[in-house]
């Protein structure tokens, strides 16, 4: 199936590994409105396409992302201004839930997605890659929440998501200063989950990894994001009765068959998008 074609994003698919590129080099990937939307566009693509087994989240150039982009901040103003003060807080109210939308649909993808990340990753990028499975850097990576220095409490979703990845406690510390974490404190922390020297490297490894994923059966890698995700959201009892309604309805399948019989006849196993 042929990517869809975006402004701000180039999105390929090859070998069962969808890209999902940022594409303003130029402007450091800063996030324009048109790169919100197509984010969350790309990812139910991706969601949408068999043949997308799973997918990586990387930015052109020589920085992932410079977060919102300041034009875009400045226009917010203009951008909800109504007589009524009180429609122009819903409004604004709406904006916010419309970009955290965008971000969720990384979550609500049913296919894993690894960030690779080089240069810097601050602001609204950190709420981009924490929607992520999985977060890998080069040596040369930065990561803030730049939010504190424009005055404004970080509002799409790092709040909410970093401190279930690093804790509460370094989460609150990072928020309240903005201070910048380098590759080696970030893979410390748990932030990311490897290292790589250069970015050729980092693309090198992180496709080895998608394609390692990809190879797997798309029924239970699926079923896997499913049940982490809700898990991490709710008690333990309810995981695991979450899971055993979840193999109730897909366990017994034609991949479970697969991969026995490519056990017992010494093959690698042969799935079905």
């Amino acid at each position: 199936m042929t990517p869809p074609t975006f402004t701000a994003l180039a999105l390929s698919l090859d070998q069962g590994i969808a890209e999902v590129r940022l594409n303003r080099p130029d402007k450091s990937n800063a996030m324009n409105d048109a790169m919100w939307q197509e984010i969350r566009q790309a990812f139910a693509w991706v969601d949408a396409t068999p043949e997308a087994r799973v997918a990586i989240l990387s930015g052109a150039g020589k920085n992932f992302c410079a977060g919102i982009d300041l034009a875009m901040l400045g226009s917010i103003q203009q951008r909800i201004a109504h007589p009524d003060g009180a429609r122009s807080r819903e409004a604004l109210r709406r904006l916010i839930l419309d970009l955290q939308d965008c971000l969720s649909a990384i979550e609500r993808c049913r296919k894993p997605v690894l960030a690779a990340i080089q240069g810097a990753c601050v602001g609204g990028a950190l709420d981009l890659v924490t929607c992520c499975d999985m977060r890998y850097a080069t040596a040369d990576a930065v990561f803030a929440i730049k939010e504190i220095d424009l005055a404004m409490v970080a509002d799409v979703g790092t709040l909410q998501r970093m401190p279930r990845l690093i804790g509460q406690g370094i989460a609150r510390e990072l928020a309240y200063t903005g201070r910048h974490v380098d590759a080696a404190e970030a893979e410390k922390l748990g932030l990311i989950n490897r290292v790589f020297a250069t970015a050729e490297e980092l693309s090198a490894g992180v496709r080895q990894l998608a394609a390692s994923i990809a190879a797997k059966s798309p029924l239970a890698t699926r079923g896997l994001k499913e049940v982490m995700n809700y898990s991490r959201d709710h008690s333990v009892a309810d995981g695991l009765d979450f899971v055993a309604t979840w193999n109730t309805g897909v366990l017994l399948s034609g991949d479970l068959n697969e991969a026995i019989a490519a056990q017992r006849e010494k093959r690698a196993p042969n799935f079905g998008d």
